[in-house]
């Protein structure tokens, strides 16, 4: 109707007396209205490229400075230094003349100095954030020195709403560390693990390095860091994802939960519908930059990673994958994966985005074809993505590049995201500190059954019977801060829009989008080949021993009331819990920390195994040791750590500068011992903390049915631990450890209340400051 009531919008006639023309505004209106919905999104994102472009400066400072000018110039004076009467004493001489050609001078002088005018802007921008004093202050208590600078900033940007990429041309680059620096920074990491014997032999090893092949490396790496972005961003997705050949689920992917309360909704379709249209407005926001960038605490934090989002697969191939992303109109629809079926769902139609009931509608036509027939191998097709590697990349070349396997494969691998339909109705409460069911739900969301995930996708979203959902993520991409965000953006969004009383999607179906159910031809051959990888898969699901812990006895309230770092606390927490679990040692420890304050920066390794924490660890399982001494070596462990995480958020970490060095002794074909020692030690307990509270949209302590438990990984090593941490509010912590069965020496389910049993042996040490 639309399209014949726009036929009829302008109606003429030649009359007599003339051309007769009518007509009808409203139809002049939608008209308009279906040109901007086509074209909008292009002069959205032109208008955002020119936005970002110049901020901190903005077109009103263009008006600003247009009238100065012709101001100064009407009044005889000349800003040009005489640039403007010679142009146009030579366009008079060529034979133009009037007063157009002042206009044009006037404006295209006063562009000129106002793109010099925002280049200065972000210039000095640039130069105020890298200041990073503010980081080894005193929480509250900053400096005159930090006061003056964050004004500064303040000044600097302005009152401006900045849009996602607004910063990125401000932001500093990772700087490289001194050698010497990190050189130092890595024999105290070392002093902790070694004995006399084996830090003297070590101390050897840096010095060759130091003094010889060091130098001419680290050269080579500032050469890099003058033209990349970020010296290490692009070798860390190339050398430490894209180019491992190993399975990558539960070696790499990872997952993120739903919130732990109830739900809004008990119907699937609905909140696969609901959910899709948030997903599709959150790419559209991405992609048109009108999602607000990332800030902490007032300062900037690189946005880059949002970019691959959505429309981002990974493309396994034989020697090194390749992640490729395709951003607008090429992603506009999502694959849905239900009982064995794979159906191809469009997030638009007449380019107009799907209502949540639009989509429900359409969720609801793939639950009734559940029974349609099954082809050969399309059940377990999933399986490849689980598989190594290698061979995934030889069955894709052999099998899914012709025919209507190769259009189905394109259809799935250029979708925004994946909707994967689960049978299981999990529950994430725990009651009566029973947290076998919450452990169910996070091992069904890090692997299901082996073939009901798409791994290679960005972003899967599963959808489970009884309405609960969750993501499982491809790592390469983005780190987890990301898909935290767009998990908690999700949900957030979902309780504000809501549902009907009966569970579905507000309003009437407009536009009835059937799904469009995707095509497969597979020889038996390569049925008996995904039957195969089916079978590893589930042995690998077998081997993982993943437990997970809802800690309420007490949280980052009770913990800041000790005067010490929740972090911090957790982290000398994790320790006492490894020492106990393995009789007394201690063992390379990993911390992710994020280096987002730099452009591109993804993350860095804080090292929390220090002198100051096993002398704290000691001191704990030292029955000679009093309660006031230990309280002690606690606030020296954590401050240390404390230290050590703002150094690696400041760009001061040694981790990443030792593997870029490692990469550039294979370019340079340079065999290091000190630098094969380092790369190949194994990191036995993996840790890591999500981020909570992005959005700045929820309050936990007084809505706590909308915690999440958060998200875990799988254990980086054979004979070691994951642990995955988040602190929800000032009462939840939630803890994810991950370990393989096939490792006699570990337990995810004990050492998971070792961690419980220490931090309450903490906690012991503050009770007469607690009661108070």
């Amino acid at each position: 109707m639309a399209e014949a009531h726009q036929a009829v919008a302008f109606q003429f006639a030649i009359t007599d007396e003339g051309i007769s023309l009518h007509f009808d505004r409203e139809a002049v209106k939608s008209a308009l209205r279906s040109y901007f919905r086509g074209h909008g999104k292009k002069i959205l994102r032109l208008r955002a490229a020119i936005y970002s472009g110049v901020f901190p400066a903005s077109p009103v400072s263009l008006v600003v400075i247009l009238a100065l000018v012709t101001g100064l110039w009407l009044a005889g004076y000349d800003l040009s230094l005489g640039v403007f009467p010679a142009l146009l004493s030579l366009a008079r001489w060529i034979g133009y003349s009037g007063t157009y050609l002042t206009i044009i001078f006037l404006l295209s002088y006063s562009i000129f100095l106002w793109t010099l005018f925002s280049y200065l802007q972000q210039f000095t921008l640039k130069l105020l954030l890298m200041y990073k004093g503010f980081m080894f202050e005193p929480r509250g208590k900053p400096s005159l020195v930090t006061q003056l600078w964050f004004k500064s900033v303040q000044i600097v940007t302005g009152r401006q709403r900045p849009q996602l990429y607004s910063y990125q041309r401000s932001l500093p680059r990772l700087p490289v560390p001194r050698l010497k620096d990190t050189c130092r920074r890595y024999l105290q990491s070392a002093r902790a693990l070694l004995n006399d014997d084996e830090y003297r032999e070590m101390e050897g090893l840096v010095k060759d390095f130091q003094e010889g092949p060091g130098k001419k490396m680290n050269a080579y790496l500032y050469l890099k860091s003058w033209w990349a972005n970020n010296y290490v961003t692009d070798w860390w997705e190339q050398y430490v994802y894209l180019h491992g050949r190993s399975s990558i689920m539960i070696n790499s992917n990872y997952y993120a939960c739903d919130n732990s309360g109830f739900s809004l909704t008990s119907l699937p379709a609905a909140r696969a519908g609901l959910i899709c249209h948030i997903q599709a407005r959150l790419k559209d926001k991405i992609e048109t930059e009108r999602l607000a960038p990332l800030v902490s605490n007032g300062i900037p934090l690189c946005s880059a990673q949002f970019e691959r989002t959505f429309g981002t697969t990974r493309i396994p191939g034989i020697e090194a994958d390749k992640l490729v992303h395709r951003p607008g109109a090429a992603s506009n629809h999502v694959v849905v994966y239900k009982s064995g079926r794979w159906y191809c769902i469009s997030l638009y139609h007449k380019k107009k985005l799907l209502t949540p009931v639009d989509l429900e509608w359409t969720m609801e036509q793939i639950m009734e074809d559940s029974d349609a027939e099954l082809r050969p191998g399309e059940e377990h097709l999933a399986a490849l993505t689980a598989a190594d590697r290698k061979s995934w990349a030889e069955m894709r070349e052999k099998y899914f590049m012709t025919g209507v396997n190769r259009t189905s494969m394109e259809i799935l691998e250029k979708a925004a995201f994946m909707i994967m339909f689960d049978d299981l109705e999990p529950s994430l409460y725990v009651e009566n500190g029973d947290n076998t069911a919450l452990t169910q739900y996070c091992k069904s969301l890090f692997h299901g059954n082996g073939y009901t995930r798409w791994f290679d996708k960005s972003v899967s979203v599963i959808i489970y019977k009884n309405g609960k959902l969750g993501i499982n993520a491809e790592h390469c991409w983005a780190d987890a801060p990301i898909v935290g965000y767009n998990l908690e953006h999700s949900c957030t969004l979902e309780h504000t829009i809501g549902y009907r009383g009966d569970g579905h999607n507000k309003g009437e179906v407009q536009y009835s989008v059937k799904p469009r159910r995707l095509e497969w031809d597979l020889p038996p051959e390569a049925v008996s080949r995904i039957e195969v990888e089916l079978a590893t898969a589930q042995a690998s699901i077998a081997n993982l021993d993943l437990y997970v812990l809802h800690h309420d006895m007490f949280g980052k309230g009770v913990i800041k009331r000790m005067g010490i770092s929740p972090d911090g606390f957790i982290q000398m927490a994790l320790q006492l819990a490894y020492y106990k679990d393995t009789g007394g040692s201690f063992c390379l420890t990993y911390e992710a920390s994020m280096t987002m304050l730099f452009l591109e920066g993804r993350t860095e390794t804080v090292r929390p195994v220090t002198v100051e924490s096993t002398t704290f660890i000691r001191a704990m399982c030292n029955p000679d040791s009093d309660d006031k001494e230990r309280k002690q070596l606690l606030q020296k462990a954590v401050d240390k750590h404390s230290l050590l995480y703002k150094l690696a958020m400041a760009g001061k970490g040694m981790d990443r500068h030792l593997f870029c060095l490692y990469v550039i002794s294979k370019y340079l074909k340079i065999e290091s011992p000190f630098l094969a020692k380092v790369l190949g030690e194994p990191w036995r307990l993996s840790t890591s903390q999500t981020p909570a509270q992005q959005t700045g949209k929820l309050d936990y302590n007084n809505n706590p049915e909308l915690i999440s438990p958060g998200g875990g990984f799988g254990p980086v090593t054979e004979k070691g631990y994951g642990v995955s941490y988040i602190i929800q509010g000032d009462y939840h912590i939630y803890f994810h450890v991950s370990s393989f069965k096939s490792a006699l020496n570990t337990d995810s389910a004990r050492f998971a209340n070792l961690i419980k049993e220490s931090m309450s042996d903490m906690r012991e040490l503050f009770l007469d400051s607690l009661q108070k």
